[in-house]
């Protein structure tokens, strides 16, 4: 659905509604397959059971191996076991204390390595980035030193929609034996994902991303790599991360990413003409608008711009009010009234960067929907303007 109490919702890449054919799957785990897949008996063997096909589809859908797929809670505590555990892993194993990243990451990215420089001594280094957010593969391999433990790049960026040519990343990596982790926790709902093709040893996901339950994700591991564990108890999930493991999501994450990942190239197409609709009309029809991100570059469902002189905040107030729920960025910062690290990034200046607006589209999305954004947002645009001048 794309009316949520009666607003037209454009705001996917925030989260998504859980597609029924995944609720139809989850449901039997919650009551008639409710074992602990940890418990030797039949009704605990039954769950396990469930749990291992869940870790064998979602294998297979990343061209990964069933053991190399490990279930967390989100796509934020992937990212949080992959930066710590392989820093952590590749410290005790070589020595290595160096962490690049771009500057364009997910904050789930950028706390966590802002942590580890802070008290345990790493040393972080941010690769530059082009005006679309993207990071350079010459500039990785001109980045990396004996020392580096990992590289971290965002696979598609959550504000502007820019997707990272992270195969490529992945290779310079490879050949320089530096492990290389993508936050894919947007890029797995819209772009077909192979960890093999990408040389890819580290990999974040998030169920709710793809219209899957929220609270489950999972972290894809190269066999081989050493990850310490930052939770620790039982044996559970190859002794990476302890904790009864959530069964009716974790099939839930699993029938979501296999429905989305198959007929990507459909729905893309569907998508992006809307898309693409949209951001004609919005730099056409609105003075002082600006396209953020890679014009064509960039995932199929993503535009986001900034108005100059317009406050970020007020404007989605406004748009909510007339009935349109869309974000100024990362769901995580709405309400933060400072100007985001990515426009900083990608060198936006002081007077447009707090006037943000990122719409994403959906399953529920029409074209519609679209003419109807359009028949408001220039007037709120203006009026915004106008309050801001007196």
């Amino acid at each position: 659905m794309s009316d949520i109490n009666s607003k037209i919702y454009l705001d996917y890449a925030a989260t998504t509604p859980v597609d029924s054919r995944v609720l139809d799957a989850m449901l039997p785990y919650f009551s008639e397959y409710f074992g602990n897949p940890s418990s030797v008996h039949g009704p605990g063997q039954l769950a396990d059971a469930a749990l291992e096909e869940a870790r064998r589809k979602v294998a297979s859908l990343l061209g990964a191996r069933s053991e190399e797929i490990l279930f967390t809670g989100c796509g934020t505590e992937s990212d949080n076991l992959a930066l710590r555990g392989a820093a952590m892993g590749q410290r005790r194993s070589r020595g290595a204390y160096h962490i690049l990243i771009s500057p364009v990451e997910h904050h789930a990215v950028l706390h966590t390595v802002q942590q580890l420089e802070a008290y345990y001594g790493f040393d972080v280094e941010t690769l530059p980035v082009d005006p679309y957010g993207r990071v350079d593969p010459q500039d990785v391999k001109a980045s990396l030193r004996p020392t580096t433990a990992l590289v971290s790049v965002i696979y598609a960026n959550n504000e502007i929609g820019t997707i990272n040519p992270v195969a490529q990343i992945g290779e310079v990596c490879r050949e320089a034996g530096v492990l290389f982790h993508t936050d894919a926790v947007q890029a797995a709902a819209h772009l077909p994902m192979n960890v093999q093709l990408d040389n890819i040893d580290l990999m974040s996901i998030g169920a709710h991303k793809f219209y899957g339950p929220k609270g489950v994700g999972a972290l894809y591991i190269r066999r081989g790599v050493e990850i310490i564990p930052a939770q620790t108890g039982g044996g559970q999930e190859f002794h990476l991360r302890a904790g009864t493991q959530n069964v009716p999501y974790i099939v839930g994450l699993a029938r979501a990413l296999e429905i989305a990942q198959t007929g990507i190239e459909e729905r893309s197409g569907i998508l992006s003409g809307m898309r693409d609709h949209l951001i004609e009309r919005v730099v056409k029809e609105i003075p002082d608008a600006r396209l953020t991100g890679h014009p064509q570059n960039r995932l199929p469902n993503h535009a986001s711009f900034v108005f100059k002189g317009v406050d970020g905040n007020q404007l989605l107030m406004m748009l909510d009010a007339a009935g349109f729920a869309c974000s100024s960025g990362s769901a995580c910062k709405v309400g933060n009234p400072k100007p985001s690290e990515v426009l900083e990034a990608i060198g936006v200046m002081p007077a447009w960067n707090k006037g943000s607006l990122r719409v994403t589209l959906g399953h529920g999305t029409t074209p519609e929907h679209i003419d109807q954004l359009m028949a408001v947002l220039p007037g709120i645009v203006d009026q915004l303007r106008k309050l801001s001048a007196v």
